[in-house]
């Protein structure tokens, strides 16, 4: 596109189009870059990339934004484990206060999860559901209370069940706070590269009076497939410092609570 069409007056679906063509060249681009570029004012791309966040196609960052980065499959456990291991631990025990005396509570497969395990498992008042195989396993040795796993369709990668068969388990249950991984989430919601993972996601949100997220920082801006759980279907989301502070904003902005360790 030349430069002399390249004022106010362009569309805005042409800027856009125009802001993501160098995102996708250059990963990150800063704010005065894009002004020069585009030869529009500064309040003009702050609108435009404001927007296009909320549409999940870049993240901003400080003076910028960067594209957002799709994931085509999801880490295996192991891998997991060790990556964010402090954050992760902050999470769950954060997560761990807020669970009432004689709670049903519903734990997402995931090394989130997996932390949290440790700070309840001296509950007996507490029936805890999860359709991840190494939580059970962990609170079978060390928790008095009750165990409920979903069963379904076995992911031995991720060590977990997914699928319809899990989800109709879920459906069957009233739980009162389901903590929600995520291996990828923006804006919009908690997006997954594995189909399977949908139905139980959404049939969480659906048998949970109260729906929290627990996810490190390192997920957000990040994007795949399929949409699982939008934000709005959230009440509040527990991750940690490492959220940009335009994300703390946007997020505060939204009906939930945000609780950052």
């Amino acid at each position: 596109m030349s430069r002399t069409h390249s004022h106010d007056n362009m569309i805005p679906a042409e800027r856009r189009q125009q802001i993501l063509n160098l995102l996708q060249q250059r990963e990150i681009v800063s704010i005065a870059d894009l002004t020069a570029e585009l030869q529009v004012s500064h309040m003009t791309v702050r609108r435009d990339l404001q927007k296009m966040e909320e549409d999940g196609l870049l993240t901003l960052v400080t003076g910028g934004a960067q594209i957002s980065k799709r994931i085509l499959s999801e880490p295996s456990h192991l891998q997991k484990e060790t990556l964010h291991a402090e954050e992760k631990d902050a999470i769950g025990r954060q997560a761990a206060q807020l669970i009432p005396p004689d709670s049903c509570i519903y734990l997402d497969a995931g090394t989130t999860s997996l932390a949290l395990c440790r700070y309840i498992c001296d509950r007996e008042d507490l029936t805890i559901v999860s359709n991840d195989f190494e939580v059970i396993n962990y609170l079978m040795d060390k928790s008095p209370g009750s165990l409920i796993h979903t069963g379904g369709l076995v992911q031995k990668q991720n060590r977990s069940c997914i699928g319809h068969l899990a989800a109709q388990t879920l459906s069957a249950l009233s739980i009162d706070i389901g903590f929600i991984s995520a291996s990828s989430w923006d804006l919009r919601g908690i997006t997954t590269p594995d189909i399977g993972k949908v139905p139980v996601k959404q049939a969480v949100v659906r048998a949970s009076k109260q729906r929290i997220l627990i996810c490190d920082s390192s997920k957000y801006a990040q994007t795949a497939t399929y949409m699982a759980v939008p934000l709005s279907d959230l009440n509040g989301i527990i991750s940690d410092q490492g959220l940009s502070d335009h994300a703390q904003k946007m997020l505060t902005k939204l009906d939930l609570k945000l609780m950052l360790v």
